[in-house]
């Protein structure tokens, strides 16, 4: 049975921080959520890391969105559904896309410079993606740019506070309402944050896995905190791996996006065959979960670790200029991606499922919104087209600071009022955290990774139930085990009921697609302390 909160804890001994509305996470989707609700009350953003440690710096390829004159909101909804294999929300992709436009202007109002050509915004091509729609920054370095604009624009707006290195470990709940965290402060001591309303942008699990594109703070600990208070979490067997992540022995992991396939890369395997035509005719640009399985297929069909991305057919200076930054850590590493082949691998990317919310971006939890990758809107389905992450941020991000600002407005308490504590029995014995955390890696990647089956999910999830972490030291790292833990156990339900192969969820003893019994949502709640998993319609 999962204990409700990871750590004892008295409101009235411990640190207290009261905000009207408090933010967890300040990546864009978090920044743009504070930014709309401090236009009415104190808004407070907390991050574990530093305040740009978050996935949209990382973020290479751009954002998507129609803007180009050759383009239509139509076309872009149509990709997106295409690319989601059945399970989007229609209703929620049409108003990303379109109310994306706005929030691509507003924020180059603020400041955003995105690559130009002869005063026009310059357009990319990325996979699954019919037009050129993908605007981009200095090249590749469009997630830095918008992270920059949007923190700096929170840093300047008054009703904001922005507290770094802020570990929120349980979500706070009182009468089946959500009033604030408990958190982990950098002096080492807990203490709760009470809020009128809390908007979870936390970010999204690729650390759960053996290889990942994602940065180290991506341990998943907002989707594991929205099931522990009861929230209603969906699409967790659906997570993405991306194609192209740098394979180089003793040398980190590092992203190559999507937009230089889109500039007309091919992928070769060892033996110097070009093998994307034979999988799908749309290639290199065919969706991720497609080009992600033809790697994983030639790696082990040529019994290599890797396969490689070419680039040396395209003009060295345009490569140099369009990819700066691929350009600069791939020389860091010993390669000229204009004369050499860049090895790469798959990796996991993005979590399509999470935190299920509705068009304004409310949770089942009566004061909890989430928004970012955190949350399941729906735009994403069961594959995520290149480039609507940073669009579904901004948009949903707004849209939650908007719903808890009126929240607040009619649901207002007093916040002086509240006492809460947990108590538990203190556990014994030591855990070996990263050795542990290196256990579920290799684990989940084995058995929840490009390629699934039922058995061997089965016989790990068995395993992974058997393991007990209880943090033992009140540090960062012990609780980010226990949260990986957890959304490892929820990835492996979903991932054994869906008895089908769609979009990133491909079973190799369910091949096939299931429309008749599978068009269809797993809902994961937790119930009396147990695991409780439901159909969801479409």
């Amino acid at each position: 049975m999962d204990p409700r909160y990871m750590v004892s804890f008295d409101s009235e001994s411990g640190p207290r921080l009261q905000t009207d509305i408090l933010v967890i996470g300040s990546g864009d989707a978090g920044l743009r959520a504070a930014i709309e609700a401090a236009k009415s009350y104190k808004v407070t953003v907390i991050t574990k890391g530093d305040i740009k440690d978050s996935s949209t710096a990382h973020a290479q390829g751009g954002i998507a969105v129609a803007l180009s004159e050759e383009d239509t909101i139509n076309s872009h909804v149509e990709d997106t559904l295409m690319a989601g294999d059945g399970l989007c929300n229609e209703a929620a992709v049409r108003e990303m896309v379109r109310e994306g436009i706005d929030r691509v202007k507003e924020l180059i109002e603020w400041g955003a410079h995105f690559d130009s050509e002869n005063g026009k915004l310059s357009f990319g091509l990325e996979a699954a993606h019919r037009r050129r729609r993908i605007i981009h920054a200095r090249g590749d370095a469009t997630g830095e740019e918008t992270q920059n604009v949007l923190v700096q624009r929170a840093a300047n707006t008054p009703n904001i506070e922005l507290i770094k290195h802020t570990f929120a470990i349980d979500l706070i709940t009182i009468d089946d309402r959500c009033c604030g965290c408990v958190a982990l402060f950098p002096d080492g001591q807990i203490g709760c944050i009470f809020a009128q309303a809390v908007i979870l942008a936390s970010g999204g699990l690729g650390q759960i896995y053996k290889y990942t594109s994602n940065p180290d703070v991506a341990t998943g600990d907002g989707y594991a905190m929205a099931y522990r208070a009861g929230c209603v979490l969906t699409d967790m067997e659906f997570v993405q791996f991306h194609p192209t992540v740098m394979c180089l022995h003793g040398a980190p992991r590092f992203l190559i996006s999507e937009a230089v396939r889109g500039e007309g890369a091919i992928l070769i395997n060892s033996k110097g065959e070009r093998f994307m035509p034979r999988y799908d005719p749309r290639a290199e640009l065919a969706p991720r979960d497609i080009v992600s399985r033809a790697v994983w297929i030639e790696m082990h069909r040529t019994k290599n670790e890797c396969v490689y991305l070419d680039v040396t057919h395209l003009d060295p200076e345009f490569v140099k200029r369009r990819f700066p930054t691929i350009y600069r850590a791939c020389s860091e590493m010993g390669l000229n991606i204009t004369t050499d082949l860049i090895p790469v691998q798959t990796a996991a990317h993005f979590m399509m499922g999470g935190v299920k919310t509705d068009l304004r971006s409310a949770t089942s939890l009566k004061g909890l919104f989430a928004c970012g990758e955190v949350a399941c809107t729906g735009v994403h389905g069961a594959n995520r087209l290149a480039s609507n992450s940073l669009l579904e941020g901004l948009v949903f991000g707004k849209r939650a600071g908007s719903t808890a600002t009126r929240f607040v407005a009619e649901n207002g308490i007093e916040l002086d009022r509240i006492k809460v504590s947990w108590h538990k029995t203190k556990p014994e014995g030591e855990i070996e955290v990263e050795k542990a955390i290196e256990e579920i890696r290799d684990l989940m990647w084995g058995a929840a990774g490009i390629i699934r089956d039922g058995p061997t999910m089965q016989r790990v999830l068995e395993y992974l139930n058997g393991l007990n972490y209880t943090p033992r030291d009140m540090k960062r790292e012990a609780f980010e085990l226990c949260n990986m833990l957890r959304n490892s156990r929820l990835i492996l339900h979903a991932a054994l009921r869906r008895t089908e192969s769609r979009g990133t969820h491909f079973r190799s003893d369910f091949p096939e697609k299931d429309e008749v019994n599978w068009r269809k949502h797993i809902c994961i709640q937790r119930e009396n302390g147990e695991v409780k998993l439901r159909c969801c319609p479409k």
